[in-house]
């Protein structure tokens, strides 16, 4: 088999399996739909060519991880670059739109909430919350962002109480 024909097979496999996961993440990441399919994109295309250079020394889905977090992190600062006075698109998301209040509509509700939290997390905090809600095992977060394990375990205890208590906090708003 070639190398170009690995590289690919790999893609495919790992777009496949982890390709829900991508599309999480890049929501997670950006609010804009536009710039998440981008951001999506971005993902794809440097996990492609990441895989030229993937050895095995770590599993498939560490290095889906790995890679895909560098890019979302890179995404961030550049955005925050750009639109550092403008007014983020993120608060048009959260205006309510006069329509009833359903289930459904609150579960979305909250689920934007948390991404919208999520983004204001800083890059490493970020990354250990998602890899945490994608249930990426803390030896799996430690070998993805180089974290102990220790580290990773007190980052996603303080984390977990600090979304309880911002969630608590915005309901008494």
């Amino acid at each position: 088999m070639t190398h170009a024909k690995d590289q690919e097979d790999r893609y495919r496999a790992a777009a496949e399996e982890f390709g829900p996961a991508m599309q999480r993440l890049a929501r997670a990441t950006e609010a804009n739909s536009a710039r998440q399919a981008d951001l999506l994109q971005e993902m794809h295309v440097a996990l492609w060519q990441s895989l030229a250079r993937f050895d095995g020394r770590c599993g498939l889905g560490t290095w889906v991880y790995r890679v895909t977090h560098n890019v979302a992190a890179d995404h961030v600062r550049r955005e925050r670059r750009h639109r550092q006075a403008a007014v983020p698109l993120d608060v048009v998301d959260q205006m309510p739109d006069g329509r009833s209040v359903s289930a459904e509509r609150e579960q979305a509700d909250a689920l934007a909430r948390l991404h919208q939290w999520i983004r204001g997390l800083g890059p490493p905090d970020r990354q250990v919350m998602l890899l945490y809600l994608e249930e990426v095992s803390a030896a799996d977060i430690s070998d993805i962002t180089g974290l102990t394990p220790g580290a990773v375990a007190t980052r996603i205890s303080r984390l977990k109480s600090r979304l309880s208590s911002d969630f608590k906090e915005s309901r008494h708003d």
